[in-house]
C-alpha cells in the first residue's frame, strides 16, 4: 500500500475537460470502494455481485492508468495519445461488460462463446499493458509463459508434460471465471487494501505524520544516535500504516537522512537505515503491505490473526535495527541531536495527541470487535477526519479532501494493475495444475530436504522480487512453492510468511533493491554499497524465516508459556546478533570474537522446548555463549580504561 504515490510518474493532461475527466475517476475508485464495502446496493435492494463490482474497479483503474502514465519517455507528458483513448475505450468496454451481463455468465461460467474469447483477449492485452506501465515487463513475461505453457504443455518436458488447452478456453477462463482476473488478489486490493490507503491518506493530510515526526524526535533526540532512531520510529509508524516502503523512504527520508548525515552517520548507512526501517512497514501490525491482507484470505484467517501472528518476528526485526544504529553511534562518536532541533514531549502531545485516536480506533475494530477489515479501515478514516477538525491546521477542507482521494486513487493504480496481472497468473496455474506440478518439482529437487526446499524458495522470491512489487512475488511464490512446505510439515502461516517475508527483502538485496536505491538517491551515496549496508542492518528478516519455519512459536503458534520463553530468548538473541555485525560494545570487537557471538545469537533465536530437537540445550548453549562473551567485552573495556603513565593499556 502506498501513503505518498510518486507524483513526477504519472502525467497531468492540460485540457480542462480531460483533466476533470480525469480527476473524477481517481475520485471514483475510493466513492465506488465505499459504496460496495457498506453494501449500499443491497441495502437499496440492488442484487450486486462482487465481479460486477471488480468490472466497475478495473474501468475505474485501467482508463486511470492510461489517462495518467504515458506509454513511453516519448510520449506526450500533457495530454493522452490515440492509442491512450483506444485503450481506455477497450477498458470501458471489457468492464462495462462483466457489469452489465455477469449474473447472467454465472450461469455459464463454463460455456465458450465468441463475445467471452474475444473480450477475455482484449482483457489480457489491456490489463498487460497497464502492467508495463505501471511496473515494467518482468511480471508481463512471467504471465504470458503461463499462458503459453497452458496452451503448448505438450511440448515441455517430463512432469511438465501436459494436455494442451485451446486459447478459446484460456481466455474465458481468465477473464470470467472468479479464481482469475476477478479472483482473491483484485478483490482484496479493491475493498481492504483501498481502505487502508485512504486511512493513511487522511491521516497524514490532517497532521498525523508531523505528529509521529515530532514524538519520535522528543522521545529518542536526546539519546546517541538520536537521528537514526528517530528515522526508525518515525519510519515504523509511517510504515505500519502505508506498507509501502519506496513511498515511506520518499516521505520521511527527506527530514530523516539529512539529519542522520549531519550528526555524523557516513552516507551509505544513512540511506541504508532509513530503506530498512522503512520495508519494515511491510511487516509491521496493525497494517501490513497489501500481501498481507491477501494471505488471511488464502490462509482462510482473520486479518487480525495474521497480524498477530507476524507481531514478534516484525519487533525482532526492529530491535536488531535499533541496537545496530545505536552501536554505530558509539563506534563512530555520534551525539544526541542539538537542544534546538528536540522539542519538548509536552507540547507536542497537547498539539497531536488526539491523532492516536484513528489508529487505536482501527485496532480495536479489527482486533477487538473482529471487523471486517475494509469497514474497519474506512472507519478508522472517518474517525481521522472528525479528529481533524478540532484542530484549525488540521481542519479538511473539501478541496483538500478532493485531493486526497485523488492521491488515493493515483495509490491504487500500481497496486491494483499489478493483482489483475497476478490474477491472471493464478487463473492460469487453477485451469493447468501447474501449481501442483511446482510443488512436485520443488519435492524433488529438495529430495524430501526441508532446509533445500527454504533455501530455493527464499532463491525463487528474492530473483522475482528484483522486478516485480511484493505482493506480486507473494502471490506467485505462495501458490507454487508454499504447497511443498506445507506438504512437509511446516503450518501453513510459516509457510506463507516465509514467502512474505523474502519476496520483501528483494527491495533491499542487492543487486536490485528499489528502496536502497531510494534511500541512497536521497542520502547521495552508492546504490549498491547502500544495499549491502541494508543487508546488514536488516539482517534478522534473512534468519527469523528459518526459525519460525523450523518452530511456530515465535509466531505465537503453540502454548503461550513456551512462546513467551521463546520471545524472550529470541529477544537476547537479536541483540547479541546485532552486536556482533556492528563488531562494537564500548570497544572495536574481533572477528572471532564477533563470530563466536553471532553463533551463539542464532542458538538464542532457537525456540526452547519447541519442535527442534534438543532445543533447550541449543537455547541454553547459546545463553551460555553469549554471557561468556559479553562478560569478557565488559571485562576488557574495564582493564583498557586502567592506563599506566607509560600510555599502555594493561
Amino acid at each position: 500500500m502506498a501513503a505518498e504515490p510518486e507524483v513526477a510518474r504519472y502525467r497531468t493532461l492540460a485540457s480542462p475537460p480531460m483533466r476533470l475527466l480525469q480527476r473524477a475517476l481517481l475520485w471514483s475508485i475510493t466513492l465506488a470502494a465505499v459504496v460496495y464495502v457498506f453494501e449500499a446496493p443491497s441495502r437499496l435492494g440492488f442484487y450486486f455481485l462482487e465481479e460486477q463490482y471488480l468490472g466497475i474497479i478495473l474501468i475505474l483503474v485501467l482508463v486511470s492508468t492510461f489517462l495518467a502514465i504515458p506509454a513511453s519517455r516519448r510520449a506526450p507528458r500533457h495530454k493522452a495519445s490515440w492509442v491512450d483513448l483506444a485503450l481506455s475505450l477497450a477498458s470501458v468496454l471489457i468492464g462495462g461488460y462483466l457489469v452489465i451481463f455477469y449474473p447472467a455468465i454465472v450461469n455459464e461460467i463454463g460455456e465458450l462463446t465468441q463475445d467471452k474469447v474475444l473480450l477475455g483477449a482484449l482483457a489480457v492485452v489491456v490489463v498487460m499493458e497497464a502492467t508495463r506501465r505501471i511496473s515494467g515487463w518482468v511480471l508481463l513475461i512471467i504471465a504470458t509463459f503461463f499462458m503459453i505453457y497452458a496452451r503448448h504443455a505438450d511440448f515441455f518436458p517430463g512432469m511438465f508434460y501436459a494436455d494442451p488447452i485451446p486459447w478459446p478456453r484460456i481466455l474465458t477462463h481468465i477473464y470470467v471465471d472468479p479464481n482469475a482476473l476477478l479472483g482473491i488478489p483484485l478483490s482484496i486490493v479493491s475493498t481492504v487494501v483501498i481502505a487502508f490507503i485512504f486511512f493513511g491518506q487522511v491521516l497524514f493530510a490532517t497532521g498525523g505524520g508531523d505528529f509521529f515526526t515530532d514524538l519520535a524526535k522528543a522521545t529518542l533526540g536526546r539519546y546517541r544516535g538520536g537521528a537514526a532512531k528517530i528515522a526508525i520510529l518515525s519510519s515504523t509508524l509511517f510504515g505500519s500504516i502505508s506498507g509501502s516502503p519506496v513511498a515511506n523512504v520518499m516521505v520521511t527520508g527527506y527530514v530523516t537522512i539529512p539529519m542522520m548525515i549531519r550528526t555524523g552517520y557516513r552516507p551509505h548507512v544513512a540511506g541504508a537505515v532509513e530503506s530498512v526501517a522503512s520495508n519494515g512497514g511491510q511487516l509491521m501490525p496493525p497494517v501490513m503491505g497489501a500481501a498481507a491482507f491477501v494471505m488471511a484470505e488464502f490462509l482462510g484467517w482473520t486479518y487480525a490473526q495474521v497480524a498477530l501472528a507476524a507481531l514478534v518476528p516484525a519487533l525482532l526485526y526492529y530491535v536488531a535495527l535499533f541496537v545496530q544504529v545505536d552501536l554505530e553511534a558509539g563506534k563512530a562518536g555520534i551525539a544526541r541531536l542539538s537542544p534546538a532541533e528536540i522539542p519538548a514531549i509536552g507540547p507536542v502531545l497537547r498539539e497531536g495527541w488526539i491523532f492516536i485516536i484513528p489508529m487505536a480506533t482501527i485496532i480495536y475494530l479489527m482486533f477487538g470487535l473482529n471487523l471486517n477489515a475494509a469497514k474497519a479501515g474506512f472507519f478508522a478514516a472517518a474517525v481521522a477526519i472528525v479528529v481533524g477538525l478540532f484542530k484549525e491546521r488540521s481542519r479538511l477542507t473539501f478541496s483538500r479532501f478532493v485531493g486526497i482521494l485523488e492521491s488515493t486513487g493515483l495509490a491504487m493504480l500500481e497496486v491494483a494493475v499489478v493483482c489483475a496481472t497476478a490474477g491472471i497468473v493464478i487463473g492460469v496455474l487453477t485451469l493447468t495444475g501447474a501449481a501442483f506440478v511446482f510443488t512436485l518439482m520443488v519435492e524433488q529437487i529438495g529430495n524430501q530436504n526441508l532446509l533445500l526446499i527454504l533455501v530455493l524458495t527464499a532463491l525463487v522470491a528474492l530473483i522475482l522480487g528484483m522486478g516485480m512489487p511484493t505482493t506480486a512475488v507473494y502471490v506467485i511464490v505462495a501458490l507454487t512453492l508454499a504447497p511443498a512446505l506445507v506438504k512437509l510439515g511446516v503450518s501453513p502461516i510459516a509457510a506463507h510468511l516465509f514467502v512474505f517475508y523474502y519476496a520483501m527483502l528483494s527491495m533491499i538485496t542487492p543487486p536490485i533493491c528499489i528502496a536502497a536505491f531510494a534511500g541512497a538517491a536521497i542520502a547521495g551515496s552508492g546504490p549498491m554499497r547502500t544495499g549491502v549496508e541494508c543487508m546488514r542492518l536488516g539482517i534478522m528478516a534473512y534468519l527469523i524465516p528459518f526459525v519460525f519455519v523450523l518452530d511456530p512459536l515465535l509466531l505465537l503458534q503453540g502454548p503461550i508459556m513456551l512462546s513467551m520463553i521463546a520471545v524472550v530468548t529470541a529477544t537476547f538473541g537479536t541483540i547479541a546478533i546485532g552486536v556482533a555485525m556492528v563488531g562494537y560494545m564500548r570497544n572495536p570487537i574481533s572477528w572471532p570474537v564477533r563470530a563466536i557471538l553471532f553463533a551463539g545469537g542464532l542458538a538464542l533465536l532457537v525456540p526452547p522446548g519447541g519442535q527442534v530437537e534438543r532445543s533447550w540445550l541449543v537455547n541454553a548453549a547459546g545463553a551460555l555463549i553469549c554471557a561468556a562473551v559479553f562478560f569478557f567485552i565488559i571485562y576488557r573495556s574495564k582493564m583498557q580504561q586502567r592506563v599506566e603513565p607509560s600510555g599502555t593499556r594493561l
